[in-house]
């Protein structure tokens, strides 16, 4: 009975979790949803008048924090990620994102280094930008996105494991003139196919923070 009730009990936590996992993935979801409507409305009555179709490009430095179950499955990782985005109108811009962080499998014994890359593409609603006074602004935005996550070993002969994800992210551009600094959240929930030998996949979440430079051309 001791070893039925054993595994009832892990049974149940692993429902739990599930069950978490799923509650967080519809709430950022919906989060995103409504935060993207809301703000498409409001833009659409605040059109700036002055805007020209351009490309952006900016550096991100950051970091990749599992939560949930990627926790015992990987290490807190140092990011870096390019982004290139098309504005075609005020309140809308088209994002690439190709990340890289430097993890580790803390489930081996010996905590072999990562790889972990990430590479996505999503929409991007943007509200008008906020004067704040001496050349100060402000612009929040928020996104959804889909691509891929890829896991590799930096130094071991295993193959790499490839899987879907998928985003909802919020922000900010604070700009002193021509100069922008963006903030960036992102709420990943990818696949996870274990990254050696066999085993059924799974569904995991982290979040990555961004933080960069760029400088405005208008």
């Amino acid at each position: 009975m001791s070893g039925f009730t054993a595994f009832s009990t892990a049974a149940a936590r692993r429902l739990a979790r599930g069950m978490r996992t799923i509650a967080r993935i519809t709430f950022t979801v919906a989060g995103a949803t409504v935060i993207l409507g809301a703000t498409a409305r409001v833009v659409d009555a605040q059109t700036e008048p002055s805007h020209k179709r351009g490309w952006e490009f900016i550096v991100n430095s950051g970091t990749v924090v599992p939560t949930g179950d990627q926790r015992d499955a990987i290490a807190r990782g140092k990011l870096t990620a390019a982004q290139l985005s098309y504005v075609v109108h005020p309140a809308l811009a088209i994002t690439a994102t190709v990340g890289w962080a430097r993890s580790r499998d803390i489930a081996r014994v010996d905590d072999p280094k990562l790889d972990v890359f990430t590479y996505d593409l999503g929409a991007e609603v943007r509200a008008p930008h906020q004067a704040l006074g001496r050349g100060l602004t402000v612009r929040p935005f928020a996104g959804i996105g889909a691509g891929a996550r890829s896991y590799n070993y930096r130094s071991l002969d295993v193959d790499a494991t490839h899987n879907l994800a998928a985003y909802a992210s919020a922000g900010g551009e604070v700009g002193v003139r021509r100069v922008r600094l963006r903030v960036e959240a992102r709420d990943y929930v990818t696949g996870f196919k274990p990254l050696a030998g066999n085993g059924p996949a799974a569904t995991r979440n982290d979040v990555a923070m961004m933080l960069g430079l760029r400088l405005s051309t208008r």
